[in-house]
């Protein structure tokens, strides 16, 4: 244990002695390792099983550390103005026909959009069906997304429950995301009591759950295979209500899917997320431009081309696609803001653009 967790711990048994019900700063500190572990093993793109096994032994003893003390992060510290909470339900809430426009709108993933508005169709056709007390046979509508990161599975998956809101077939219309470490316990009894959890928030909604061939761990002393127990469960009882989509590495999830007979019986439907081809990523990487105001010179503009063709030529089997446009971006703009922070008088057309100097941190 770090020596900052068993400090904080025993900072919180000192409130709770003394009714500081409010102080839970070790609960604060694991949620801080969960998210910065997780960015550390997928900021290269390259996702490594062992290490993640390790990554996910280590937070699951943090947890069963955290015991009692572990509050789930749900952000009900956060009080949100109710003018803000209205605001928020206005922009949400579109038709479906603009919902199925910002499906058919997104770069790339043609394979992907073709897939999904075959199965909204088919979705659509079965509830006019049943509307109409016509017999149908039982179907399941659980997914397999499989593909490298940034592929936009969980964007897809987000539009998805909006849709099958919008056609009546989920009462929420919500994604709820997870992982194993947001499933799996510390310790005997706890990881059904998490798994159902993230099941009742998720119900009326799909349950999204990344790097799911995690959850099958070969371990005797694992508690993944509670969770796909109490999953697989409340798949049954709540088929009506609860969709859930599996993601992650395609190899991967062939060996989850394989790893349990009810899994394969439940999830028949795939959907494959190939990788961006560089003209799609110089597209993300031009459109997010566009969404910061940012445009580019002659030279930026045939650097980035040949960066991105570059890029898909030496990438990995792991490749992380938009997550690598998104870094690349990012590192882009801190360079231009370290080129324009010396200068005193700085035009807006300075600002708004960047330039072929701005790519060099690259080389």
């Amino acid at each position: 244990m770090p020596v900052s967790f068993e400090c904080l711990h025993e900072l919180d048994e000192f409130a709770r002695n003394f009714d500081m019900t409010g102080v839970k700063a070790c609960n604060e500190l694991f949620y801080t390792y969960r998210f910065l572990g997780k960015f550390f093993l997928t900021v290269d793109g390259d996702l490594n099983p062992d290490v993640f096994e390790k990554y996910s032994d280590y937070i699951a003893s943090l947890e069963g550390r955290l015991g009692d003390y572990l509050v789930e992060d749900d952000g009900t510290d956060c009080v949100i103005p109710k003018e803000f909470e209205d605001k928020k339900e206005e922009e949400e809430s579109h038709s479906l026909e603009e919902y199925l426009e910002e499906l058919n709108k997104l770069i790339g993933l043609e394979k992907v959009k073709k897939d999904v508005n075959s199965l909204i169709n088919l979705v659509q056709i079965r509830k006019l069906r049943e509307e109409r007390g016509i017999t149908q046979p039982p179907m399941s509508l659980h997914l397999v997304f499989s593909g490298n990161p940034g592929t936009g599975k969980t964007t897809v998956a987000r539009l998805l429950s909006k849709i099958y809101h919008e056609i009546g077939l989920l009462s929420k219309g919500h994604l709820i995301e997870t992982d194993r470490s947001g499933l799996v316990g510390g310790y005997v009894g706890q990881t059904a009591i998490k798994t159902s959890g993230v099941i009742d928030e998720a119900m009326g909604g799909i349950l999204f759950i990344d790097e799911a061939y995690s959850l099958a761990s070969t371990s005797e002393n694992d508690y993944g295979k509670e969770a796909i127990d109490t999953l697989l469960k409340a798949m049954e009882d709540h088929r009506d209500d609860l969709i859930v989509i599996v993601a992650g590495y395609p190899a991967l999830m062939e060996r989850f899917l394989h790893s349990n007979p009810g899994l394969e019986s439940r999830f028949n439907k795939f959907i494959y997320f190939e990788d961006y081809t560089e003209e799609e990523l110089y597209d993300i990487f031009m459109l997010m431009c566009s969404e910061a105001n940012l445009s580019l010179d002659g030279p930026a503009d045939e650097y980035v081309r040949q960066y991105f063709k570059k890029m898909c030529e030496h990438k990995s089997d792991n490749f992380a696609n938009g997550r690598a446009v998104r870094n690349f971006f990012e590192e882009v703009i801190t360079a231009q803001a370290n080129r324009l922070a010396p200068q005193k008088d700085i035009t807006d057309e300075e600002l708004n653009t960047l330039t072929y100097e701005d790519f060099l941190v690259e080389e």
